[in-house]
């Protein structure tokens, strides 16, 4: 596997400004991707904060937690979407806020279509502890679009071949995606 410095020098200038372009987009794409999940998940957290009993009976309405979890969830998962979101907002410890805020909005995802086949006519939950109307397609839909930039940014962050987050040759001790070397120990 040629590392970072080999395919650079075989590049044409055509080619290296080409590169250089569509990096740029990537990283302008990127960042639209975190300021606007990072906000959403800011926003959601917001009303759920300012009224955990509320929050704590949409919670209860879902009928999926044993009931000592209701509560436990209802005052720790408005902090997680806040701490979370504002790590998407600032670029702090990406690799796990993103894996965490994937695993929130598939979860967030499958509850809600749960509880739809299930017929329950309760409330969303979602920005709101105010009583929203059923859920219903629509909401599950919106959810299910907040995993468009969540999935993006998890390629992004795991799979790009330019991170150098994850994949920096400029000291042994660094994190590496790249299977070892037979001389590597």
């Amino acid at each position: 596997m040629k590392d970072n410095n080999e395919r650079e020098a075989n590049l044409t200038p055509k080619n290296r400004i080409q590169a250089e372009k569509n990096w740029n987009y990537r990283r302008i794409l990127t960042l639209f991707a975190r300021l606007m999940l990072g906000g959403i998940f800011i926003y959601a957290s917001y009303d759920k904060i300012r009224h955990p009993a509320a929050f704590a009976k949409a919670v209860y309405n879902y009928q999926i937690l044993p009931d000592g979890f209701i509560n436990l969830t209802a005052i720790v998962l408005p902090w997680l979407e806040l701490v979370l979101g504002s790590f998407l907002i600032i670029g702090f410890w990406l690799p796990g806020t993103v894996v965490i805020c994937n695993l929130l909005l598939m979860t967030f995802t499958g509850a809600l279509l749960f509880n739809m086949a299930r017929g329950l006519d309760i409330g969303c939950g979602c920005f709101s502890t105010t009583a929203e109307s059923a859920i219903n397609f629509r909401t599950v839909l919106r959810d299910a679009s907040f995993l468009i930039p969540a999935v993006y940014l998890f390629y992004d962050t795991f799979f790009s071949r330019n991170n150098p987050a994850l994949n920096r040759d400029d000291d042994e001790s660094s994190f590496k995606l790249h299977p070892r070397k037979e001389n590597d120990q």
